[in-house]
């Protein structure tokens, strides 16, 4: 049994899981070239024209164990009125409010609306449906309230 005592560690660590980085896409609405809508703020997010990069790798812009995806829109107009969208995808640390899974949003102080959601899965921040999912989850929570509210005493 002594001979065996210095491997066991060894065993140990070698059934361990490798780990790997997560993959997130990486892109801006202000690195697209002219015209284009390449980062999805106007149109459909097309993942088959980008790859998601390391989060741990030398392709990534900012190093991290999440994925992050940030939507401004100007306050004024319509969309076709000149109002103003803006998309940045990325990897992410966890956030300065300290989400990190779902989605928080507001309003800055020039009434820009801001939408920022983390998540932890390969690409998940290539999705649009993370906050259409909350949004719906809070609708369905809001539906018992509203059937209350209208049943007669």
């Amino acid at each position: 049994m002594q001979y065996y005592a210095p491997t066991a560690p060894l065993l140990v660590v070698s059934l361990l899981p490798i780990a790997s980085a997560i993959k997130c896409y990486q892109c801006s609405t202000s690195e697209d070239p002219k015209g284009k809508d390449l980062c999805g703020a106007y149109r459909y997010f097309d993942t088959s024209k980008n790859t998601p990069v390391d989060c741990l790798g030398e392709q990534a812009v900012a190093l991290g164990t999440f994925c992050y995806k940030r939507l401004q829109q100007s306050p004024r107009g319509f969309i076709w009125d000149g109002r103003w969208r803006s998309v940045e995808r990325r990897c992410a640390q966890v956030s300065e409010r300290g989400i990190n899974w779902g989605c928080d949003w507001g309003y800055d102080l020039q009434g820009v609306y801001w939408e920022e959601c983390y998540c932890a899965e390969d690409g998940c921040n290539g999705s649009p449906t993370l906050m259409s999912t909350a949004r719906i989850l809070f609708s369905l929570c809001l539906l018992p309230l509203l059937w209350l509210a209208i049943q007669p005493m």
